[in-house]
């Protein structure tokens, strides 16, 4: 199973989104995310995140808490993925040019109202609409693009 992560930085009510508009043969392609990406070799999750963070953002994470983990099934990809799930509000640093898509700091308010896989709004809502930072699992299933079973688990 492949591990990845995904982080929503917090910044004044609002998240860095990233519109993926960029690369050739994007599964996320015009799909508004977070910013993360693949574990390398032995990372684990902090360092993927920190890592991708920082390629992509230009940011420095200082403040990040793991959220939750997402198991994604899909009949068109050859094996599971485990996404690592966090949010931020603290960094340092200046933001960059991405070379995947256009980076945007949109109101939390507007953020569930952008194309987003299903499967993203669904914990996208957790995020943004729960007051408690409970830690989550998530599993979902696609056919196509198309998410036709999910199960989620909350933790206290």
């Amino acid at each position: 199973m492949k591990m990845t992560t995904l982080c929503y930085i917090e910044k004044d009510g609002k998240y860095l989104m990233l519109h993926r508009t960029k690369k050739q043969h994007d599964i996320n392609k015009d799909k508004w995310i977070g910013v993360g990406g693949h574990a390398e070799g032995t990372e684990g999750p902090e360092d993927c995140l920190l890592r991708e963070v920082k390629e992509e953002t230009g940011l420095t994470l200082t403040s990040y808490q793991f959220r939750g983990l997402i198991t994604f099934i899909s009949d068109e990809a050859p094996e599971p993925e485990e996404m690592c799930l966090f949010t931020a509000d603290g960094f340092t640093g200046e933001l960059i040019e991405c070379n995947e898509g256009d980076l945007q700091w949109m109101d939390k308010k507007e953020v569930l109202a952008l194309p987003t896989w299903e499967g993203d709004a669904i914990f996208l809502k957790l995020l943004i609409e729960e007051d408690e930072r409970r830690f989550f699992t998530l599993r979902l299933v696609y056919e196509g693009n198309k998410l036709v079973e999910k199960q989620l688990y909350r933790y206290s």
